[in-house]
């Protein structure tokens, strides 16, 4: 559960001075931020004691949360490294982008190719706030920018990422653990499918979510949503499939993430309540 975007307003204590004006009037530290949260679960810094009590109540229901958390980051690196090394991308579209952790979506195709462009797309506060540091750390010859914006707002994504992307040359669309925060799934479908009509041919869409593929899940999921955030939609395996109709998944098609190419470095794969997959447009 990455990111969803932030509620804005809320209580002035307890908010980090730090932070510019324009963060501060639309950050929330009284209730949980999906962001925040699922930094917290990958071992970040970047959260608050809402988030750490509520992300440690979750995960006491579910404990493949954390270990979730830390395969999702993994499944990020192996697919990125195969876009650019193997499928050659040099674009890609992080809608949902989440907090900044290590091994970032340019970070990782740049080391591998330098001249790489990546927009980022979120609109959580805290996940803006930091984004503006995190662009000092692309390369001379690359390009990484964010987009303040929904992603129920396709449309709209799209316009502001063509002022960066090449858009005569495949782009990589990722929806990273981002869509079980829209809560209708044919809202769902119509994001995925307006934003990959939106693209040339020979571009991928990467896209994984949260399964309901066992009961701890399905705890920890009503757990979670019991903190007054917005609710995490657990969808069948099926569901998360059925995104990809009219695209090529590539071998080895829709798994739990965790056994999507595996590093044999790793060691042996564990199964986690996250299943995805990549597919190219014809």
């Amino acid at each position: 559960m990455p990111s969803s975007g932030g509620a804005p307003g809320g209580p002035a204590a307890n908010r980090p001075s730090h932070l510019p004006d324009d963060v501060l009037a639309r950050l929330r530290t009284d209730i949980p931020s999906p962001a925040r949260t699922w930094n917290y679960w990958l071992g970040g810094k970047d959260n608050y004691e809402i988030d750490r009590e509520v992300g440690d109540a979750t995960a006491a229901l579910n404990p493949d949360l954390v270990p979730l958390a830390r395969q999702s980051r993994r499944f990020l690196i192996r697919v990125v490294n195969h876009l650019v090394t193997e499928a050659k991308v040099r674009n890609f579209l992080d809608i949902g982008a989440g907090l900044p952790t290590e091994s970032n979506t340019h970070e990782i195709a740049q080391r591998a190719a330098p001249e790489a462009r990546i927009v980022y797309v979120d609109n959580d506060p805290m996940v803006l706030a930091h984004a503006r540091a995190l662009m000092r750390g692309t390369t001379p010859e690359g390009v990484t920018e964010y987009i303040d914006a929904d992603y129920h707002r396709p449309q709209q994504i799209l316009a502001e990422a063509a002022n960066v992307l090449n858009f005569s040359q495949p782009i990589a669309v990722m929806f990273m653990g981002v869509m079980g925060f829209c809560q209708e799934y044919g809202t769902v479908k119509r994001i995925v499918d307006e934003t990959m009509a939106g693209v040339p041919s020979g571009s991928y869409l990467v896209l994984w979510d949260c399964t309901d593929t066992s009961e701890a899940a399905r705890r920890g999921t009503e757990k979670y949503a019991e903190s007054g955030t917005l609710p995490y939609i657990l969808r069948s395996v099926e569901q998360l499939d059925a995104l990809f109709d009219g695209l090529e998944k590539i071998d080895p098609g829709t798994v739990s993430i965790s056994q999507w190419r595996p590093d044999p470095a790793e060691g042996e794969p564990v199964h986690v309540d996250g299943y995805g997959a990549v597919a190219r447009k014809p």
